[in-house]
């Protein structure tokens, strides 16, 4: 049997066609601010390396607080938008991101650059999810709406590509703090256009917001993943287990806490839909695959093939285009096939663009790279569009802002996991790395902080035996990043396999049998 699913209520129904489209591009423009600024990073790290000298571990976390962070407020802003306004807190939300960008740009450390980089994660979140609740507003037709979806989920994606790119060619014109100003002018169009074709959409009896399980919800949400990231880049430590336990704590009494609260921040029984539970691992993994290749794929053409960083950003864009097309195309697919086939089938395309990345060598060429960034994006655009649809369609209207809350929650968890999980094996590997014979020791504990430092290290030396360590630490980098991209290509194979068996019954139209 098939149902259409009905819209929100609202306190304003767009009701001329044209007058919709225009509504949705202000939600394009949101989602494109914060894909643009989650992947503009790191183009710019060597840059950042040499002008702020930060440490191994400053340098990752400056690439996922911003994940962290955003993971992290997700579902409370989420909350906090059906009680204020969806609109009302997209708009809030992108000034402050402008506002914290121009301070990130003008960072005079590293340790204040990690800052900045928190205060964008929290206005971040502030945007997120109200958009995919206001797409449930603005489009009614299933069929419509799977159109709508599918562009969002492009603008996502080519976001995400087309940061390097835009952040390659400011930085070879400008500083490294030029990347974050690129956000401003995306914040004044959106803005004004936004208070004048955006429909308010909110919950009209909310209850009260939980301060308390905001606070379960971060501390669940960043202890855990600090726990895996250190766990994997330096083994067990009284850090990592202390971090774990609260992570686990605070997941765990957050969950009780919603269970018991009559206006919880988001429901939790959603989980036990066997359809949702699948589509919300799949969005996980599939961007986990993603950003982990492109933020290492980014130093490794620059750092190790010398690449400049307008050539870097647009050697990634196979997966910008490929994303698109496919992400626009996955509604039309999942229709004639199923939604299992078709998020089944982009994460195993993710996985074997992966799996061709673990015969990687410092002069593979870039037909072989190309085609494999082609691969990942077209599996990304199916597996994220569609796996976004099913969340829409899986549920009762009257959960829609949850269940978009708890999707991006897992789209940033696995931007943050993927360069947290992937990116310290690549610095484990890496910091094991043997230093040719007479390196002076600062000149070696320098050149195993990252492959910047090291090159940064290199450049005071005789040119023979700079030349040397810099081909020791690139060759180690490459290891690391076969290493990455093997564990990556595993997690997304099992990913397809459990997915084709969780979405069975699913339908982008009708939702999850259940």
């Amino acid at each position: 049997m098939t149902s259409r699913t009905q819209a929100p209520e609202s306190e304003l129904e767009p009701t001329q066609n044209a007058a919709r489209w225009l509504a949705f591009c202000v939600l394009v423009l949101a989602v494109l601010l914060i894909a643009v600024d989650g992947t503009v990073l790191a183009l710019a790290t060597p840059f950042i390396s040499e002008s702020l000298k930060p440490s191994g571990p400053q340098l990752l976390w400056m690439g996922d607080i911003y994940s962290f962070v955003l993971a992290g407020l997700l579902v409370s802003m989420g909350s906090l938008g059906d009680r204020i306004g969806r609109k009302k807190l997209l708009l809030c939300g992108a000034v402050a991101f402008g506002l914290a960008s121009a301070l990130t740009a003008y960072a005079p450390s590293a340790e204040m650059l990690i800052a900045g980089r928190a205060l964008l994660g929290i206005a971040g979140a502030t945007l997120m999810p109200s958009t995919l609740a206001l797409i449930r507003n603005l489009f009614t037709d299933a069929r419509e709406r799977s159109l709508a979806i599918g562009i969002w989920a492009a603008a996502i994606s080519a976001g995400a590509a087309f940061g390097p790119i835009l952040g390659g060619f400011l930085l070879e014109h400008f500083w490294w703090g030029s990347v974050f100003l690129i956000n401003l002018p995306v914040m004044a169009v959106l803005v004004p256009v936004g208070i004048k074709l955006l429909p308010e959409s909110k919950d009209p009896n909310p209850g009260p917001w939980d301060l308390f399980s905001v606070v379960l919800s971060m501390v669940g949400m960043i202890g855990t993943v600090y726990a895996i990231k250190e766990a994997a880049a330096h083994g067990l430590r009284a850090d990592v287990v202390v971090a774990a336990l609260l992570g686990v704590v605070g997941l765990v009494l957050f969950a009780r806490r919603q269970l018991a609260l009559e206006a919880p921040l988001i429901n939790v029984r959603l989980f036990r839909n066997r359809g949702f539970s699948g589509v919300i691992g799949a969005n996980l993994l599939s961007v986990l695959g993603l950003s982990g290749l492109i933020y290492f794929l980014s130093q490794f053409f620059q750092l190790v093939q010398g690449r400049s960083p307008l050539e870097a950003g647009l050697a990634g864009l196979p997966a910008m285009l490929a994303s698109m097309l496919s992400g626009v195309a996955a509604g039309w697919f999942a229709r004639r096939t199923s939604a299992r086939a078709v998020v089944s089938g982009g994460l195993a395309l993710i996985g074997v663009a992966l799996a061709v990345l673990t015969t990687l060598d410092r002069d593979t060429g870039y037909p072989l790279l190309g085609t494999s960034l082609f691969v990942l994006g077209v599996g990304l655009g199916l597996a994220f569009a569609v796996a976004n649809d099913v969340v829409l369609s899986s549920v009762p209207k009257e959960q829609a802002g949850a269940a978009s809350a708890v999707s991006e929650t897992a789209y940033e968890l696995g931007m943050a996991l993927g360069i947290a999980t992937l990116g310290s094996i690549v610095t484990s590997v890496y910091q094991d790395f043997p230093v040719p014979p007479g390196t002076p020791d600062a000149v070696a504990a320098g050149a195993r902080d990252s492959l910047g430092a090291a090159a940064a290290a290199a450049a005071p030396l005789p040119p023979e035996q700079a030349q040397a360590l810099l081909t020791a630490a690139q060759d180690a980098f490459v290891d690391g990043l076969r290493s990455a991209s093997a564990l990556g290509a595993a997690l997304l194979f099992a990913a397809a396999a459990v997915s084709w068996f969780l979405l069975k019954g699913t339908s982008v139209n009708q939702g999850s049998e259940h």
